[in-house]
């Protein structure tokens, strides 16, 4: 979403954790809609394998490592900049912190099911999970610019390059630097990925001043896909709790038949 003020900056609710306001910019919708048809996609594949209808190897697989690479950093740069747009006429705590409490909730749901049907590998802390931290921590870092791109790289490279067995221990996988990748069904550490969102904290900051967001403010999507697009993008939350349950169920009633 955007709302052109007075002074000219746009606003914007498109993403899990920021508040709504009366006008969107549609293309920034339809930019997470097309994480979210990536997602599906590749949640779609996951699921294939699991139930053994194919075979992929997502643990080692070039492009399923970098499938998942893209899919999750597409994401955590919008976040950067929806919060950069949410924020940039000063924050409302009120819907705020009630959108908040939604993914929070959400965050619970995800482990407590997940937990359920895989005991073994549940998720402790995923995307809900990292973009509900992240919503608190990017708020330390609206205010700066050129920062967030030199912050943003650093963290990124501290998170790929540091490694040490004391971040192995329960209770410190969220952190990241671990020496392997937990067994969990989704996993997505503070490092590097916060990085991600420094990045877009720069990015959405770049294109303000360029005068990117007002140009684009309210303006409608053409096409049907674009459309479809940006309906996506304003529903990313809702898609990706759904999602997953709807696909499985499908695949499950679909091998019962089968079998």
């Amino acid at each position: 979403m955007a709302r052109a003020k007075k002074s000219g900056k746009a606003r914007t609710a498109a993403s899990p954790f920021v508040a709504p306001v009366s006008n969107r910019i549609h293309a920034l919708d339809a930019a997470r809609g097309v994480a979210v048809a990536l997602m599906v996609g590749y949640h779609l594949c996951f699921d294939l394998n699991y139930f053994q209808l194919a075979a992929f190897d997502f643990q080692h697989g070039t492009f399923w490592l970098a499938a998942h690479f893209t899919i999750v950093s597409l994401f955590l740069l919008l976040v950067g900049i929806s919060l950069h747009l949410a924020t940039a006429n000063g924050l409302r705590l009120a819907p705020y912190l009630r959108r908040l409490g939604v993914l929070a909730a959400c965050a619970a749901l995800v482990s407590a099911s997940s937990y359920a049907m895989f005991p073994a590998s549940g998720i402790f802390f995923g995307v809900l999970h990292f973009i509900a931290l992240a919503s608190l921590l990017g708020l330390l870092f609206t205010r700066f610019y050129t920062v967030n791109l030199i912050a943003g790289m650093a963290w990124i490279a501290a998170g790929m390059l540091l490694q040490h067995p004391w971040f192995d221990q329960l209770g410190a996988n969220w952190i990241g630097f671990m020496t392997h990748k937990p067994v969990t069904e989704d996993y997505v550490p503070l490092f590097p990925w916060f990085g991600m969102v420094l990045l877009g904290l720069f990015l959405g900051k770049t294109l303000s001043l360029k005068g990117f967001w007002q140009k684009l403010a309210n303006r409608q999507p053409g096409s049907l896909p674009a459309r479809l697009l940006s309906w996506a993008g304003k529903h990313s939350l809702a898609i990706y709790m759904l999602h997953q349950p709807v696909l499985l169920g499908a695949l499950y009633f679909s091998s019962k038949l089968k079998g």
